[in-house]
């Protein structure tokens, strides 16, 4: 298998390559050259499979034996996921007859993206080793650089998967003031000398673009050898796609008495912010699991949400916008929310999906030259986002969009309205304000489904890690109690330990770059 940019070029590289590169250099994200099929028993023979036993199987369809051999691959999955505090690592909570959550935050930072950022460090740790084990005598060895923005769980998911890690030092940027104290003090705690903290004062949307600009700057990159733990890594997708399978199988243990999968529809509902999530789920649907449609889950930062009601891509929603004699205002920025990991204006991953729809609808006589038409047209839109901050797709293009997706917006109060109505009802739950994002868009979704429609919402999060909401919407509750109901033992005395943090004044690229530069000058 091979991959190549969404935006174009004779670029194909390895497994190892995609994921030491992260981001292509003309700006795109790598995809694969082709979406492998299931095997024709994987149904039976999947059945009884652990989570380490089906990241096995799904990651061997996309990554040659001759790159890593099964025996290595499982060794990496195992190492992987021995952390996580479930035998699951990813279990399927039942909350009614039709309604079931997938805990996704049973991981060492108790976000989903432990998932596969646990996978990526040890990845990252294996290529190196293995190209500098090659090298002769006196050869400089490979090291890399990590570079990654983070809206609160990614930063402390990426900081624990490649703490201590040979050859490896990471730089996070995070907006600073925006990211819950919890995800703050989980990120800025760890003092291992390979990781490095940078508070920006700026938004997320700052910070990713900070990091886009550093993979664009050709010299910069090849004098760092920067890698990407950001969901443009590829390994994050693929590493996303087993929970969907898990899920799939262990929903047929709970199913009601005389109903059998094969007579529903699985119907998941995502809380979505830079989309990968949710892409990974599209991976899974295109590679055969049955499942419906996907349904987006977003904040007030309802970008996607407003492309699949309209085609438009914009960051601001024109439609809202005031007017000053007859002309639109721009009262663009990302609207600070309870569930703050989705406060992004751009979805990074979304430029995937754009390549696969701007595919189906692409000319072309053979599929290299229908590739090609696609990438065309898809670096076109991305360049008008960039440069217009918007584009309004073909009509076909949304219609081919809306085949497999569709999308809800959830207010703050809403989702402080359904964090207390999960908690006051038979079994009571208490959801993390992204979980609840989810739970009300199912709700609303619920409403639109057939009858043999069964509901999977994705957990993202642990409710401790977003104190501020969970304790308001549950605020005069006599019989909760956030110590006792909410809050691990990893937790405790967090926020007072020792901090390590770099502070940047102004979300500018070149400062960012001095940082970098300066530690590396110190640890030459």
């Amino acid at each position: 298998m091979k991959y190549f940019s969404t935006r174009g070029g004779d670029q194909k590289l390895s497994f190892e390559e995609t994921v030491l590169t992260g981001l292509a250099p003309n700006g795109g994200l790598y995809i694969p050259e082709h979406i492998p099929q299931l095997p024709k028993d994987w149904k039976t023979k999947w059945n009884t499979y652990s989570f380490v036993d089906l990241s096995v199987a799904v990651l061997s369809l996309y990554i040659s034996s001759e790159e890593i051999s099964q025996e290595e691959l499982r060794t990496l999955v195992q190492k992987s996921y021995k952390t996580f505090r479930h035998p699951d690592v990813t279990p399927l909570v039942q909350l009614d007859n039709k309604r079931y959550i997938l805990e996704l935050f049973h991981g060492p930072t108790f976000a989903f993206k432990d998932v596969a950022l646990q996978l990526l460090g040890n990845l990252f740790e294996f290529f190196l080793l293995r190209r500098n084990a090659r090298k002769a005598a006196g050869e400089l060895e490979e090291k890399l650089t990590v570079v990654g923005a983070t809206s609160g769980d990614t930063g402390s998911a990426a900081i624990y998967g490649l703490r201590g890690k040979a050859n490896v030092s990471i730089f996070i940027l995070h907006p600073k003031g925006r990211v819950s104290p919890i995800q703050e003090a989980q990120m800025t705690t760890v003092t291992d000398s390979n990781v490095h903290n940078v508070a920006v004062k700026g938004t997320f949307d700052d910070c990713q673009d900070i990091v886009k600009s550093l993979f664009a700057d050709k010299a910069f990159n090849a004098e760092h050898r920067l890698g990407a733990v950001n969901s443009i890594n590829w390994a994050r997708i693929l590493a996303q796609t087993v929970y969907y399978f898990l899920s799939y199988f262990h929903i047929q243990k709970q199913l009601p008495v005389g109903v059998s999968v094969e007579e529903i529809e699985i119907q998941y509902v995502v809380p979505t912010g830079n989309f990968g999530d949710i892409l990974a789920g599209y991976y899974a649907k295109r590679m055969g699991l049955p499942i419906g449609k996907l349904a987006i889950a977003t904040n007030p930062n309802d970008i996607l949400a407003r492309f699949w009601k309209s085609g438009r891509y914009e960051k601001v929603d024109s439609d809202s916008l005031p007017t000053v004699d007859g002309q639109t205002t721009d009262t663009s920025g990302v609207k600070e929310t309870f569930s703050p990991a989705m406060d992004i204006l751009v979805s990074s991953n979304f430029e995937r999906l754009l390549w696969y729809l701007a595919y189906e609808n692409a000319a072309g006589a053979s599929d290299e030259e229908k590739k090609t038409n696609a990438s065309q047209t898809l670096d076109g839109w991305m360049n008008k986002v960039k440069t217009d901050g918007k584009i309004k797709v073909p009509i076909a293009v949304l219609e081919a969009a809306r085949r497999d997706f569709l999308a809800e917006r959830i207010s703050d109060e809403v989702t402080l309205e359904t964090i207390r109505g999960h908690f006051d009802a038979q079994p009571s739950y208490i959801a993390d304000p992204h979980t609840a994002v989810g739970l009300a868009a199912a709700g609303i979704i619920a409403a639109n489904n057939t009858p043999n429609t069964y509901q999977i919402v994705l957990s993202t999060a642990h409710p401790a890690k977003f104190s501020e909401a969970v304790s308001r919407a549950l605020e005069g509750a006599s019989k909760f109690d956030f110590d006792r109901d909410v809050l691990p033992a990893e937790f405790r005395g967090l926020l007072e330990k020792e901090r390590k943090v770099i502070q940047v004044d102004r979300p500018e690229v070149e400062l960012v770059k001095g940082v970098i530069e300066k530690i590396a000058r110190s640890n030459a």
